[in-house]
């Protein structure tokens, strides 16, 4: 971007309602500016830095927030003359007819190119008042350029065009400004919008009433009046002026190369206004005349004026009609309206007023979708379209914005039992009740139903509940898994009891209502079989609950703990156990059979040697061959000792009866070299 500003023009940029905004103030740095941020009008004044440029990040303030933080900036003498840059949300507000209203000078959208931002606050810098402050028609000039803006924008024309009055009337200094369309073929003239009264809207005054106007209206040049009361226009028109004001100046507006309306001046004091300041004036004038084309006022107003008087007539015959109901109605605890098919409201009674929050003075004759909060426009402008075909629908949902800013839910139901005797457009009742907590709480419900769907989706485990008939409810995705069924094959399809091997259900629902597992409508950690697709019986852990209300079961529900894995990994476990218990018994073996070789080997060891030397020396008779005999057992009990010392593992053969010993052959380890006797 080519930057023509001088850098020594510092910004500060001063947040509404929070912290300071770094990131933004960055964004216009970045755009060769001097900005420092700051959390509030307050901390800018505090810091004695004087700005010659103030921008406002007010993405989601109220109109109160704004207001207040502008005229907290105007109540700084250092700051009264600053221009003032309303950086905005498009999405979340605030509307530039507040930001304007609030007083700013100018309106950004905070989210949009940064070169646009850049250029925006360039312009600004560039055109704004000199420092000794700013001339009047420098604040034309402003005024004139705001405006504009506001009159090409995407606003309501209501609020354009109080926002044109308001400010025409603040900087010419005037007691009064309005705007008020007629045609010299018309008798009646109206006023639009009023600078000191913003709910003055499309008020008919008859044009003989003001020769002022028809002289513009007929010239198509502004007529300024310094004095009202020795001015020959008025004692030609045998009118008397109206003591409140004193001075006129009226500017006409043009549509389509004609005269059709004014930009009406008053002040209480006779004074003249200058060329400039009516150089000014015809510019608001042109621009509010371009915006009355686009928006197509004029046009409405003249089929207005032409349904006035039937209107009229309608309405009080429509009053007439209601007379009968008045009195039921006023007593009705629900909020009862009547409204026109255009939607303004003929009657409402008190607890409509409750409902609303409104005094009854405030809704009658005014528009229903006037109370209506903006998203239910729309669909009230359908049900509009709708009653001109007959239809009336019950128990709709329409948020309205009560007397004091509190945004309420109704539900709303129409009804044309007023439309008799042939007549149409006889009046639609609209009956009002208010369902705000009860659709807070349907919403918590919903999230609080889904959460429990998520969580019973998410188990592990599989979740089975069934009605007291036994029909099955609720089948969650691990009971799929586990079972080989799909949901949809099983709810409301299947009975319980088919979920489980013959006799397995009801014997289930005994426990559940007895104490034995965990209390009355209770069961925990049950163990038992039930019945997958195919006729396989599958081993489950079981805990089930009856489901009661109101005292009185209504249905059980159970949680599936698939043990197959479970089993298949402790059988394996007992396999390894045992197998360890037989490792460990031959290791026993093991060591007490060398154990008792080594005790046993050194007294056969001596028991041998004196039976060799007895043998020696008792040589035949039977001494002899005792000693003899002696030897051989011995020889045998140390062979017996060798083998035992070469068990290496467990085997046994049958002994006497049933009875199993160890065999020694078998058991021991024939190539492991036993310990000869010493």
């Amino acid at each position: 971007m080519q930057q023509n500003v001088a850098r020594n023009e510092n910004i500060a940029l001063v947040t509404v309602g929070g912290a300071p905004d770094d990131e933004l103030a960055e964004r216009v740095t970045r755009g060769g500016f001097a900005c420092q941020a700051f959390a509030s009008p307050a901390a800018l004044a505090a810091a004695r830095y004087v700005p010659a440029l103030v921008l406002v990040a007010a993405p989601g303030a109220d109109r109160a927030a704004l207001v207040g933080a502008i005229d907290e900036l105007r109540q700084t003498p250092a700051l009264e003359d600053a221009t003032v840059l309303v950086l905005r949300d498009r999405q979340r507000g605030p509307s530039p007819a507040t930001a304007f209203g609030a007083g700013a000078d100018d309106v950004a959208d905070i989210a949009g190119a940064e070169d646009d931002l850049w250029a925006r606050i360039e312009a600004r810098l560039r055109h704004r008042p000199a420092a000794d402050g700013p001339s009047r028609e420098a604040r034309g000039a402003a005024m004139v350029l705001e405006l504009t803006q506001a009159l090409s924008s995407a606003l309501h024309i209501r609020d354009i065009l109080y926002l044109v009055v308001q400010r025409v009337a603040e900087v010419v200094s005037v007691d009064r400004a309005s705007i008020v369309l007629a045609h010299l073929d018309e008798p009646t003239a109206y006023v639009i919008t009023a600078s000191d009264d913003r709910e003055l809207r499309d008020l008919p005054v008859r044009l003989a009433d003001y020769p002022e106007i028809g002289q513009v209206l007929a010239s198509g040049e502004p007529l300024v009046i310094r004095d009202a009361a020795d001015h020959p226009l008025f004692e030609l028109s045998h009118r008397d002026v109206p003591r409140r004001f004193r001075s006129l100046a009226l500017v006409p507006i043009c549509f389509e190369d004609r005269t059709t309306g004014v930009l009406f001046l008053r002040s209480r004091e006779p004074r003249a206004l200058g060329a400039d300041a009516l150089f000014l004036l015809r510019a608001v004038a042109n621009a509010t005349g371009i915006a009355l084309r686009n928006a197509r006022l004029v046009q409405t107003l003249r089929d207005q004026s032409r349904r006035t008087e039937h209107a009229r007539k309608a309405a009080e015959q429509r009053l007439r009609r209601l007379e009968p109901y008045a009195e039921f109605f006023r007593a009705s605890a629900d909020g009862i309206m009547v409204i026109d098919v255009g939607g303004r409201v003929l009657f409402c009674n008190p607890a409509a007023c409750a409902v609303l929050g409104r005094r009854e003075s405030e809704l009658e004759g005014c528009a229903f979708d006037e109370l209506l909060a903006k998203d239910s426009h729309r669909r009230f402008e359908r049900l509009r379209e709708s009653f001109a075909h007959g239809v009336f629908p019950s128990n709709v949902d329409l948020a309205v914005r009560t007397g004091h800013a509190e945004r309420r839910v109704l539900s709303v139901s129409f009804n044309s039992v007023l439309r008799e005797d042939g007549v149409e457009d006889s009046g639609i009742i609209v009956s009002l009740r208010d369902v705000t907590e009860d659709r807070a709480t349907a919403r918590e419900l919903t999230k609080t139903k889904e959460f429990l769907q998520r969580v019973i989706d998410s188990s592990v485990d599989a979740v089975v509940s069934a009605d007291m008939r036994g029909a099955v409810r609720l089948f969650n995705p691990a009971a799929e898994r586990v079972y080989g069924y799909k949901a949809a094959e099983v709810v409301g399809r299947m009975n319980v009891t088919e979920l489980y091997p013959e006799g397995t259900a009801r014997e289930i629902m005994r426990l559940i209502r007895s104490p034995e597992m965990g209390g009355e409508g209770q069961l925990r950690g049950l163990r038992t079989v039930m019945l997958a697709a195919g006729g396989i019986q599958v081993p489950v852990l079981l805990s089930a609950a009856l489901i009661m209300h109101r005292g009185r079961p209504i249905g059980s529900v159970g949680v599936f703990t698939d043990l197959r894995e479970r089993l298949a990994i402790e059988g394996r476990l007992l396999a390894t156990q045992q197998e360890l218990a037989v490792q460990a018994k031959k290791a026993v073996i093991a060591e007490l059979a060398g154990a008792t070789a080594h005790e046993l080997n050194q007294p056969l060891t001596t028991v041998m040697g004196y039976a060799d030397l007895l043998g020696r020396r008792l040589q035949g008779g039977q001494l002899g061959q005792a000693s003899d005999a002696i030897v051989r057992e011995t020889e045998r009990m140390a062979e017996i000792v060798r083998k035992i010392g070469k068990l290496t593992h467990y085997e046994t053969k049958p002994y006497v009866g049933e009875a199993q010993i160890l065999d020694l052959d078998r058991s021991a380890d024939s190539e492991s070299p036993g310990r000869p006797p010493a």
